[in-house]
């Protein structure tokens, strides 16, 4: 069972990578075409600006969860570097624990920020509901509660995982 669990997770986080990638990409396409409309063709385009917004929302929060399964965050580790292995444990128990009530936080009134402006739409954009905008929110506390899952009932992943298949190789 952990394995099928740990292999979801590995798939899942791919998926993750992957849709950061992709709106990286968009943004990177989509803004250079803004600025060439306007300063080049002297005809703004009302479009590249909040649609590189949408993919920078997306990027980041999407992002963000590949980013804690791979236990790549910013973490200042200079407390936990300095007590001894037991409250070690203690203060890593505590993390998880107040990131899963950061998760369920974000899950709980994200949904509800999600369904309260899924009615309303981006001015830029008429046929985009400004619900989903937010939809990150939510779908990131999902994902992040089910890496926490991961990293309390399996432990981190392991040195095979995909995670770590691009780490730099040594030059001769």
């Amino acid at each position: 069972m952990k394995a099928a669990y740990v292999r979801a997770m590995g798939a899942l986080y791919i998926a993750c990578i992957a849709v950061a990638g992709l709106c990286m990409v968009v943004m990177t396409l989509i803004i250079p075409a803004g600025v060439y409309a306007r300063y080049v063709m002297n005809s703004a385009l009302a479009w590249p600006e909040p649609a590189a917004t949408v993919m920078m929302i997306y990027f980041s929060f999407i992002g963000g969860a590949a980013v804690y399964r791979a236990n790549v965050h910013i973490a200042v580790v200079a407390l936990l570097d300095a007590v001894k292995p037991q409250a070690r444990r203690i203060m890593l128990w505590a993390v998880d624990l107040c990131m899963i009530a950061t998760s369920l936080f974000m899950i709980y009134y994200g949904h509800a920020l999600v369904r309260l402006t899924w009615p309303q739409v981006v001015a830029d954009f008429p046929w985009m509901p400004v619900g989903f905008t937010y939809l990150p929110i939510p779908i990131c506390g999902v994902l992040t509660t089910l890496f926490i899952v991961e990293r309390i009932w399996v432990g981190l992943p392991g040195e095979h995982s995909i995670m770590y298949s691009d780490k730099p190789v040594e030059l001769d």
